[in-house]
């Protein structure tokens, strides 16, 4: 008799221990498609009480599938002093939406954000190391923040991942009506955001987004995933105040809030620079002899403390220390040119292989890096990296290339554009010989001239130690088997900004002989065999982020007792993309090989990827095709 009551006791335990938000039994199957995680709701308010104080809270509820959606759980919360954590919480629950663990605050580790480059930063981050042991889990994620910086007002993005779907996410920013909120909607085209807005209120609603794939050749995240941009008129930044409607206003706030009176030195560094540059005869040659006279004297090292993290050291502390970030270092080297009677301005850009942006219609702070640009003469800028030691003057690579940037002038900011090395600025020119023996061994000498990024990525081999260097050329040989450097001397002219390889490599068995025929491949030195990936539905545009120009010229003796039988048809190939050409010539006692491959930077409509991919699939042919010899 007690049975019936006892089961009715644990099922009504268990049905009041569940939470039907939280079960992962309820996600609709739509919503699973391709989806590691999803979002099952993602709340934010974000209350602005005045120009210089806000806070934003957050309820974030996301049930992660798999182990491949661990990343996704996002449990940290980042500070600074000049914020301060009101709330913070994790709960787990189980598939069945049953509670299983909660962490508080005291349970999350408080570290410090030092980066191993930095050597003061007050930035903090609190974080759960949470490693789950089945699958599925729900966690919702509580968090409250408070700060006095109001010139960064959190932004909305509901896709924060790839492989991860939104069930809903919200948004609502709520402000004084003395104060105006710019906002800046982007990439809601083709999705259903549900936008209200009322005097001192605005929210946004998304429901039902489904995961987002990966796709080769897709533009960044920043082009695609749906965002709300957010910034007032008027701010504060570590209690430096700030009233700004336009990029001139912005440059003028900088300029007079955070970089005047940074830019002092000593008379003796003023004498000696005066001193080294005295030879010189136009702007660009005295800008070279300073930017070489940092480099050869100073370090990258960050500091970021409060306000450090924005304003730039002094550059008489610069200048007696050897060190500073980025801001330091290019305030620092703007000082020395100033000293020689050479104008040139704080810039500030987004560093990154990845081509980010200034938004150039959206006022506020912007940028993850600085840099110098000066007047070229010309109408436009030289440009100058000023943490690199290695870095030619006036090269920006693919850290700074091709992207809005901010002049900060005395009296205004300006947005320009940065160095674009276009196919033909970034060349690889190619001249090599080899032959092969009759066993079907491997020797050859090759030379690699680099110029625009593929200078960048060249000279990055520069200093390399000998297995190092091996190891890298094992990879960009990886079609030799077997591959042995024999020699190599590397030359770094930064002058010109010109980086040549030459080489000397051997391969034992690298043509393997069948019966009285060897097989040789046409193209030993530079092949292009990578074809990107088939898609049965392709969603996003293909873009191309960096073009280039490859030629490449090779000779190969034919070996004693072999004659050519077959060679290659020419190739001829013209295209939106780019353009490809291949012949083969047997001339007595050698073949000649000619290649050139043009690749167009651009972004095309989701429909040419297909043609694309084509195009690439009959390089990668061409590039693989084969030479037989045969016994004479």
């Amino acid at each position: 008799m007690y049975k019936p009551l006892l089961l009715l006791l644990l099922v009504s335990q268990f049905f009041f221990g569940q939470n039907p938000n939280y079960t992962a039994l309820t996600v609709p199957d739509a919503l699973k498609e391709s989806a590691n995680s999803i979002v099952r709701a993602d709340d934010i308010v974000v209350n602005i009480t005045s120009s210089k104080s806000y806070t934003i809270s957050r309820k974030r509820v996301v049930t992660i599938f798999n182990k491949k959606g661990e990343d996704h759980i996002d449990a940290y919360l980042s500070y600074s002093p000049s914020e301060k954590v009101i709330q913070l919480q994790l709960t787990v629950y189980n598939a069945m939406g049953m509670e299983i663990k909660k962490f508080k605050k005291s349970d999350f580790t408080d570290q410090s954000v030092a980066d191993g480059f930095s050597l003061l930063t007050d930035n903090r981050v609190l974080f759960l190391d949470y490693t789950p042991t089945e699958f599925p889990l729900t966690f919702v994620f509580e968090s409250e923040l408070k700060t006095i910086n109001t010139a960064f007002i959190a932004s909305w993005s509901p896709y924060e991942n790839y492989y991860s779907s939104i069930q809903k996410s919200s948004v609502t920013y709520k402000y004084p009506e003395d104060l105006t909120l710019r906002i800046k909607e982007e990439n809601f085209e083709g999705r259903t955001i549900t936008k209200t807005e009322q005097k001192g209120v605005l929210s946004y609603t998304v429901e039902n987004l489904p995961a987002e794939k990966r796709e080769d050749y897709a533009p960044s995240t920043d082009q695609i995933f749906p965002k709300v941009r957010v910034a007032l008129n008027r701010f504060s930044l570590e209690g430096v105040d700030g009233e700004v409607n336009t990029w001139a206003d912005f440059g003028k706030w900088m300029y007079e809030g955070i970089l005047k009176g940074t830019d002092e030195l000593s008379p003796e560094t003023i004498a000696k620079v005066k001193t080294l540059t005295a030879d010189c005869k136009d702007p660009l040659e005295k800008a070279r002899k300073i930017y070489e006279y940092v480099q050869g004297r100073t370090r990258y090292v960050s500091v970021q403390l409060g306000i450090g993290g924005w304003k730039p050291m002094l550059a008489k502390d610069v200048d007696r220390l050897g060190y500073g970030d980025c801001k330091a270092l290019s305030n620092y080297t703007r000082a020395l040119l100033q000293a020689v009677g050479i104008e040139s301005y704080y810039t500030i850009i987004y560093g990154g292989d990845e081509q980010f942006d200034i938004t150039p219609d959206f006022v506020g702070m912007q940028g993850n890096h600085a840099v110098l640009a000066m007047p070229d003469g010309k109408g436009g800028y030289t440009f100058m990296e000023c943490t690199s030691q290695t870095v030619p003057f006036g090269f920006q690579g693919d850290f700074t290339d091709d992207r809005f940037a901010l002049l900060i002038k005395p009296d205004k900011g300006e947005v320009v554009r940065t160095q674009n090395y276009s196919e033909k600025k970034s060349t690889q020119l190619s001249k090599g010989s080899f032959q092969i023996t009759p066993e079907g061994d491997f020797k050859g000498s090759l030379q690699i001239v680099s110029t625009g990024i593929q200078y960048d990525q060249a000279s990055a081999l520069e200093g390399q130690p000998k297995d190092k260097l091996d190891e890298h050329y094992k990879s960009y040989f990886s079609w030799i088997n077997n591959l042995k450097v024999d020699k190599c001397r590397l030359t770094n002219d930064k002058k010109t900004v010109q980086f040549t390889q030459e080489l000397e490599i051997s391969a034992l068995g690298y043509a393997k002989p069948s019966g009285n025929m060897i097989l040789v491949n046409v193209n030993p030195f530079n092949q292009s065999v990578q074809v990107p990936a088939r898609y049965r539905n392709r969603k996003n545009p293909v873009e191309i982020t960096r073009g280039f120009y490859d030629e490449d010229t090779f000779t190969f003796t034919i070996p004693e007792g072999l004659k050519v039988d077959v060679i290659p048809d020419a190739v001829q190939l013209e295209d939106t993309f780019g353009s490809y050409s291949m012949t083969v010539t047997v001339k007595e006692k050698e073949v000649l090989v000619k290649r050139t491959f043009l690749l167009r930077k651009g972004k095309y409509p989701k429909e040419s990827y297909e043609l694309y991919r084509k195009f690439r699939e009959q390089i990668a042919r061409a590039d693989n095709a084969k030479i037989v010899f045969i016994k004479s």
